[in-house]
């Protein structure tokens, strides 16, 4: 479980190369000293699409290290994201929102969300109450029946929750849900958008967590290689250029995130934009290209910022014909 760092290195504060690292200086920044008592484990965001995981890891490990975007579903890979205080260090792994799959691609995401509960300390059970406990929240009680991982039910959204009178009964609704596994080690109500009673659950979260040492040298956040980082970045500012058009349809891999052979200063990340349908390029595109344009310029400025260096960013869209059906295509995409 404490062997997950091999093939990561070091940009700003991302571990985001994937050459080969001398193990001894992994080794090195591991091994920093901590105090008596010292806490730390992985913790796994699960819960039903859209409540507000990614949200809630960005808000405690105070920088973006997961995309954000109001399509549920956003989310296909296990981010890790670490938050490391004097005395605590606590590695979440956000995962993709389970829910009952209607392609190969959301049964591949349902199987690696339950792959995570196995090798984790602590499972956070994420609920929006604003839209209230309901189905999606007790299917997915219903399949941590068999888990013996201690579970923090977290009621997610009290800032939009009105009125507030509706709190305690949603409470009492999500305590209810912890029967299949004998109840929740904890109940913490939060707003990962405001940050309200967010040092709250971190303090919950870390009690329950066993003593150990840092999993993770102190000033490293996340894990996520280059390629998957601009892939992720570039794949949520399409989701937003697209709406409601086709977000669940887009794919983006990233060939390569090299240093420019003529300057030192600029990077560059050859992308490719998959969609499952030729019809559906030009909607990817816009008209006269504006639409991607805008999407890669965006992109463009937000890793600019991550990688501390200019980016030059190719783009081009191609078809690979129902995808997500398709396990071969599928595998190609790195799903």
């Amino acid at each position: 479980m404490r062997s997950r760092l091999s093939g990561c290195g070091i940009v700003g504060r991302w571990l985001v190369e994937e050459r080969e690292l001398d193990v001894a200086q992994v080794l090195a920044g591991l091994h920093e000293p901590v105090p008596e008592g010292h806490r730390s484990g992985l913790i796994a965001l699960v819960g039903r699409p859209n409540t507000g995981k990614s949200t809630l890891l960005n808000r405690v490990v105070g920088t973006k290290v997961a995309i954000v975007t109001p399509v549920p579903g956003t989310t296909r890979n296990a981010i890790r994201g670490v938050l490391t205080t004097d005395d605590a260090q606590l590695v979440f792994l956000d995962t993709p929102g389970l829910a009952k799959p209607r392609t190969l691609l959301a049964r591949r995401l349902n199987d690696l969300v339950r792959d995570t509960w196995a090798g984790v300390d602590l499972l956070c059970f994420i609920t929006d109450v604003a839209a209230g406990i309901g189905p999606g929240d007790a299917f997915l009680a219903r399949e941590l029946a068999d888990v013996s991982t201690p579970v923090i039910a977290v009621a997610n959204k009290i800032d939009r929750l009105s009125p507030k009178e509706r709190m305690l009964p949603e409470l009492a609704k999500l305590e209810q849900l912890g029967s299949p596994f004998g109840g929740f080690a904890d109940i913490v109500p939060v707003s990962a958008h405001s940050g309200d009673n967010v040092d709250r659950l971190v303090e919950v979260l870390t009690s329950h967590l066993p003593e150990g040492p840092r999993l993770f040298a102190g000033g490293q956040v996340s894990d996520q290689p280059e390629r998957q980082l601009a892939a992720e970045i570039l794949r949520e500012k399409l989701i937003e250029a697209a709406r409601d058009e086709l977000p669940h349809s887009i794919a983006v891999t990233v060939d390569e995130v090299a240093p420019d052979p003529e300057r030192d200063d600029l990077l560059r990340i050859d992308a490719v934009i998959h969609v499952e349908r030729e019809s559906q390029k030009p909607i990817v595109i816009g008209r006269g290209g504006e639409q991607l344009k805008a999407a890669a310029t965006a992109a463009r400025t937000e890793l600019e910022t991550i990688f501390g260096s200019k980016v030059y960013l190719s783009t081009h869209v191609r078809v690979a014909k129902e995808w997500q059906r398709d396990p071969k295509q599928l595998g190609r995409l790195g799903y």
